[in-house]
């Protein structure tokens, strides 16, 4: 008889562990993981951006942010304005940071959405042409290009870039 007790006492504590273990959530380590671009792919998507405007007749400036807004690749093609350094990087942080593409932002302030204050915070720059990039349902990057005669212009060289590694990307 002891050892039939004994026997359940094992298994109800193996149980109770195998419960305990199951109804932790994913979310109870001290560590935070995440996606990002990787380097060779940011760079990749710059490319693949440039080309398109090139394609259209427009001298850009692209910048490729990581997920926390920091620049993987800037390139900027002969002939853009020396302003579309800078405004290529404020569009594709300010779409990371806000998680919208800029264009939307712009419209939605515009439209009295959204605060005309977020025009006024450090280093946001709300004008079209900064797209996050995402993978499987996380923010992954962004890409801000500045340099077309529109803005939606500069919109388009950055969705089709972003198509062109989208075979690299979880949807």
């Amino acid at each position: 008889m002891p050892h039939t007790k004994f026997s359940i006492l094992v298994m109800a504590a193996a149980v109770t562990a195998a419960l305990t273990g199951a109804a932790r959530s994913a979310d109870d380590g001290a560590l935070a993981e995440f996606a990002s671009l990787k380097p060779d792919v940011a760079v990749e998507l710059a490319q693949a951006a440039l080309a398109d405007c090139r394609g259209r007749g427009y001298q850009v400036a692209v910048t490729v942010v990581d997920r926390f807004g920091l620049a993987q690749a800037v390139i900027r093609d002969r002939f853009a304005g020396p302003h579309t350094l800078a405004t290529s990087q404020g569009k594709a942080w300010t779409a990371v940071s806000f998680r919208a593409r800029t264009q939307d932002l712009d419209a939605r302030i515009t439209a009295g959405e959204l605060s005309t204050g977020l025009r006024g915070i450090p280093g946001a720059l709300v004008l079209g042409g900064g797209v996050p990039v995402e993978s499987a349902g996380s923010i992954v990057g962004g890409i801000g290009i500045s340099g077309a005669p529109d803005p939606a212009f500069d919109e388009a060289c950055a969705l089709a870039g972003i198509q062109a590694i989208a075979d690299k990307l979880d949807f």
